[in-house]
């Protein structure tokens, strides 16, 4: 993939993410912080819907995209099974009236739950479309795709403080139900002939069969994974508060600013490593992306734990712990998409088995440091306990893939993984009590990457500067 196509891919979640940092603050100081904690419920479970009726064929769509001919086709047997089951569940949902709103808010209401099915839909269908885009790399279609719902909740946001509307959970659930249908609406219009094509396209339940011997696994281990990134604010919400839950959403939010890294880079590594195994070709690049990436990885924790305090100037007194928070809360995207570098051994062989099994047990994890640790430390105990589970998920795919594929050299990889947890972990527990002495050993783990990292550094400042110099002699 080319320089221009990497940019084009790399608009969208960085747009997306600047818009969400304008509208968290607006949202954390106009709105009840009980129902900024029940908004996190609607994203949970958004997250779940996708990952459970999605029936792992959204995998299966990626895997096999180089593979097949008729690619309309191969979008319709992907997503038709999973859109049906969706559809049928949510019927039978809504006519018990508010019990969806009931299960996430505490609240029934059926405009609520009526909103929450729309919006699941929305993000069903848009996924599915959104792969046609990346796989076909139509980078800015699908940049201006995430941009656009980023930018209407500002906008939503915005206008519902200027125009002094009511402060409610209704208009926070329809501005969110809003983005996400206006996102469907996008990607259906520059997926068209996409769509369009695979709507007449045969549906050979036998080829639906092949997608579903792949993708099955992927459901107990797509649970797993959810489980994995919302399990913690389930648990917030029934072993503690929504007050509780309010801080630890808003902490994972600004930590979510390290996706633009992660949804550029998992963009882009996926669909290039499977054209590699597909020519044969390429395969050697993957540990030198490694380091890279964990050099990023090591200076991303190092930066937010030294800086973390800034983010008190942007929220009320009430979301103070944030500062402390948000260091652990960098542990998802982060190790997930050093994770990415360090799995393709599982892709490549087929055996998503394995990624199955490495959920599961990083879930399991999960599961013990959240039911120990929230009643102890509340919010900051989810976030330690997701931070520890993602370094057990990184270290078991990485290993499984090793198994499936062939050997990597990880002691670096381990130790430097290992101590940015440790710090973050100690950081959030303790930090307000061990500040200088936290701000030191930031310091020095920063400076020990240097030192390791030091060409991947010096590579990436001269590719910059040569850009730069490209750039300026053009203009």
């Amino acid at each position: 993939m080319t320089p221009r196509k990497i940019l084009s891919f790399a608009i969208g979640p960085v747009g997306g993410a600047l818009f969400g940092l304008i509208t968290l603050p607006l949202v954390t100081w106009f709105f009840a912080q009980e129902d900024v904690g029940r908004l996190s419920m609607l994203q949970v479970t958004l997250s779940f819907g996708v990952l459970l009726f999605s029936l792992g064929l959204d995998q299966a769509y990626v895997r096999e995209f180089h593979e097949r001919e008729n690619k309309p086709a191969l979008l319709k047997q992907a997503s038709f099974p999973g859109l049906v089951l969706l559809i049928l569940t949510l019927l039978g949902l809504l006519c018990f009236g508010g019990v969806i709103s009931e299960l996430l808010f505490g609240i029934s209401a059926v405009h609520l739950s009526l909103l929450v099915a729309l919006a699941l839909l929305a993000s069903f269908i848009s996924r599915f479309l959104s792969l046609v885009l990346r796989m076909n790399e139509r980078g800015l279609a699908y940049s201006m795709s995430q941009l656009l719902p980023k930018l209407l909740l500002v906008v939503l946001v915005g206008l519902y403080v200027l125009l002094e509307a009511d402060k409610t959970l209704t208009n926070l659930v329809l501005a969110t139900t809003a983005s996400f249908v206006t996102v469907t609406l996008v990607f259906a219009w520059n997926t068209r002939d996409e769509w369009l094509k695979a709507i007449p396209a045969p549906f050979d339940l036998s080829e639906v069969k092949s997608l579903l011997r792949f993708g099955l696994p992927l459901i107990l281990g797509g649970l797993a994974f959810w489980g994995l990134t919302a399990l913690d604010k389930v648990f917030l919400r029934t072993l503690s508060s929504f007050e509780e839950l309010a801080v630890y959403s808003v902490s994972v939010s600004f930590a979510a600013a390290a996706t633009i890294f992660q949804s550029v880079f998992s963009t882009v590594w996926a669909p290039t490593v499977y054209k590699w195994a597909s020519s044969g070709k390429g395969l050697e690049n993957v540990e030198k992306t490694t380091r890279f990436v964990l050099a990023i990885v090591v200076l991303l924790f190092c930066l937010v734990g030294l800086f973390s305090w800034i983010v008190t100037y942007f929220l009320p007194p009430a979301y103070k712990p944030v500062q402390w928070i948000v260091v652990s809360c960098l542990g998802f995207p982060l190790l997930y998409m050093l994770s990415e570098t360090t799995v393709v051994g599982i892709g490549i062989s087929r055996r998503s088995s394995f990624a199955m099994l490495a959920a599961l047990i990083a879930f399991g994890v999960n599961v013990i440091g959240n039911l120990w640790l929230i009643p102890l430390f509340g919010a900051k105990g989810a976030a330690v306990s997701t931070c520890v589970s993602f370094l057990f998920f990184f270290i078991l795919r990485t290993e499984f893939s090793i198994y499936l594929w062939r050997k990597i050299h990880r002691g670096t990889l381990y130790t430097y993984t290992t101590f940015s947890v440790s710090l973050a972990c100690t950081f959030t527990l303790y930090g307000e009590v061990l500040s200088n002495l936290m701000t030191i050993a930031w310091i020095v783990l920063v400076l020990a990457s240097f030192v390791s990292f030091r060409r991947e550094y010096i590579s990436v400042f001269k590719f910059i500067c040569e850009k730069s110099k490209i750039g300026i002699a053009k203009s």
